[in-house]
């Protein structure tokens, strides 16, 4: 079980998610004809469905002091070509001009506003890892998950997937300890800049960023008997 650690401010405690809906909600109608028109965009070149739903780590719940895992939704980038043999290609065969301008500009991401909605996310707070990251990480790494997932976040603007895991956990982690109106504010706007200036999408040289047990099995950190049973320990929880 991992604990919630404190509470701080009133913000935080009655505000953050009050307003997280009110923005979500308006930016969600707002942009809802570009929405339609993205969405048959990605119809067009990529095929169905249009939204790529994936299970993520949200929120701990206080009863079980476990993750909450929830689908995020997103736009789908990639394409669903596969071998003889019938298996997924490799995500840089799969990925087209098109899906790559997506993720680029971050398009992608903005049906996570219903996520927003619905509870499961923020609009700003650490990044949704992937349940067979969120494994890896130690405990002090998972009080990451003591508040809600964000569509952006501390990491984000320092660096995205362009940043160490370490440093990625390790900010993420000093945010949940200094979560303020101001902050977030700051975080949006420079959000806006790194989607403009479209920095940090992917690691140099990848087309995806390398999941997190990867990188410490790649990296001599763990070893390969301790990676097959985290990710086995992924599998049950996605069951």
């Amino acid at each position: 079980m991992i604990g919630r650690g404190r509470t701080y401010g009133v913000y935080r405690k009655y505000m953050k998610r009050p307003l997280d809906v009110i923005l979500a909600l308006g930016t969600l109608i707002l942009i809802s004809p570009a929405l339609g028109i993205i969405a048959i965009m990605v119809r067009i070149n990529l095929g169905s469905p249009v939204i790529f739903r994936q299970q993520r780590p949200g929120i701990i719940d206080p009863i079980t002091g476990k993750e909450k895992i929830f689908y995020l939704y997103k736009f789908r980038t990639m394409t669903n070509k596969r071998d003889s043999s019938g298996a997924l290609l490799p995500d840089k065969d799969r990925l087209t001009k098109f899906g790559e301008i997506l993720r680029k500009t971050s398009l992608d991401e903005l049906p996570e506003l219903i996520n927003i909605i619905k509870g499961d996310m923020s609009i700003i707070g650490p990044r949704p890892q992937l349940v067979r990251d969120m494994v890896f990480m130690t405990k002090e790494q998972r009080k990451r998950h003591i508040v809600r997932p964000g569509l952006s976040g501390l990491s984000q603007v320092r660096g995205r997937n362009a940043i160490s895991w370490e440093s990625k956990l390790s900010i993420d982690l000093e945010y949940i300890e200094k979560i303020t109106f101001w902050i977030d504010l700051k975080i949006i706007f420079q959000t806006f800049l790194k989607i403009l200036a479209c920095e940090g999408v992917t690691e140099k040289g990848m087309v995806t960023a390398t999941d997190y047990g990867d990188y410490l099995l790649a990296s001599g950190k763990i070893d390969r008997d301790t990676y097959w049973k985290k990710q086995q320990e992924a599998k049950e929880i996605l069951r």
